[in-house]
């Protein structure tokens, strides 16, 4: 989305957070976090920094007359006009635009069993934003497709999962090791539901194993949410959960510093797209990079770097190296059976 688009939704954040009653006076770090969870579902600071909402400040006085003022003593922002609102004032076409591309976003998951119940409500958003940009009407599947995932697999699982997380209501279920095949009762304490790459998880505490531990929806079975309330606290980050994780791989692993080399093409593609937020280039020369980055080595990064086949080459730690060297000299040899 373009970077004009992006500051007006800001704007809109910014306005909400500063007319927020509840909780007056937000910091610029706070109006920054707030920006950076709604746009990139992150707010580490790497997409949007404190100057960019210096800049929005600043342009909402200037472009909009926001009232905005700085109070040294609740040091934090807000209105010195208490009913003022960016809200009262006309959308530009920027805006419409960017809405638009909201709603058809949204609208792409309309249909799943977490969203149906506001299916209503997703269309009558969509109508109502359709209706602005109705003489720039067109089919949108020609200028712009969204990833779609086939496997949906319990995903009917999520809006009872979602009740037990808010409720910490204990769990049962039937659960199936994708290695075995084999299926086993587990009892869980719910405590997150995590997206990766089209398939739905469930991060939970399991009582027989007195751990915590990530369940994938597609091979759950018989759930049951008890009305047994857990009311012991509960320990759990999941900003820290998964801050080595390069998937839905996380725990206690060791966290290895890996590094590894990349051809000239491939370092391109690896830079636009890291393996993982801590990636960073050591070296680079004219055909290589040399990148690192620190994280839990995991099935998802293994079968990650091997996408880039013969591209990369491990170089730290060992035991990653020749693991990729044993999966890559086994997929030689299979090639060379026919």
């Amino acid at each position: 989305m373009p970077s004009i688009k992006n500051a007006h939704i800001r704007y809109r954040i910014i306005d909400r957070f500063i007319r927020n009653k509840y909780k007056p006076f937000p910091s610029k770090e706070e109006l920054r976090s707030a920006c950076e969870e709604a746009l990139f579902g992150s707010d580490n600071g790497q997409n949007i920094s404190d100057s960019t909402i210096e800049k929005d400040l600043f342009a909402m006085r200037e472009e909009m007359d926001a009232p905005i003022k700085y109070s040294k003593r609740h040091k934090g922002y807000y209105y010195t006009e208490e009913d003022f609102s960016i809200n009262d004032i006309p959308l530009s076409s920027e805006e419409i635009e960017s809405l638009h591309f909201a709603t058809k976003t949204l609208m792409q998951f309309k249909d799943t069993s977490m969203f149906k119940q506001f299916g209503l409500a997703i269309d009558k958003i969509f109508d109502r934003i359709a209706a602005f940009g109705e003489e720039n009407a067109q089919d949108d599947s020609e200028i712009i497709q969204f990833e779609r995932g086939f496997a949906s697999f319990g995903n009917e699982y999520l809006p009872q999962l979602l009740e037990a997380i808010k409720h910490t209501l204990i769990a049962t279920f039937e659960y199936e090791s994708f290695i075995s095949g084999v299926r086993k009762a587990r009892r869980v304490l719910p405590i997150l539901l995590k997206e990766y790459r089209n398939r739905w998880y469930l991060i939970a505490f399991d009582f027989d194993k007195n751990s915590t531990i990530t369940y994938a929806l597609e091979r759950m079975d018989e759930l049951k949410i008890t009305e047994e309330k857990y009311e012991e606290p509960i320990n759990f980050s999941a900003k820290d959960f998964f801050k080595y994780s390069t998937g839905i791989t996380a725990g206690k692993e060791e966290v290895k510093q890996i590094v590894f080399k990349a051809d000239k093409i491939a370092s391109k593609y690896i830079q636009s797209q890291p393996f993982h937020s801590s990636q960073k280039i050591k070296v680079e020369e004219e055909e290589t990079t040399t990148f690192s980055l620190d994280a839990l080595v995991s099935e998802e990064l293994i079968r990650d770097m091997m996408s880039y086949g013969g591209e990369i080459v491990v170089l730290e730690p060992v035991a990653l190296k020749e693991e990729l060297a044993k999966r890559f000299l086994k997929a030689s040899r299979k090639y060379g059976e026919n």
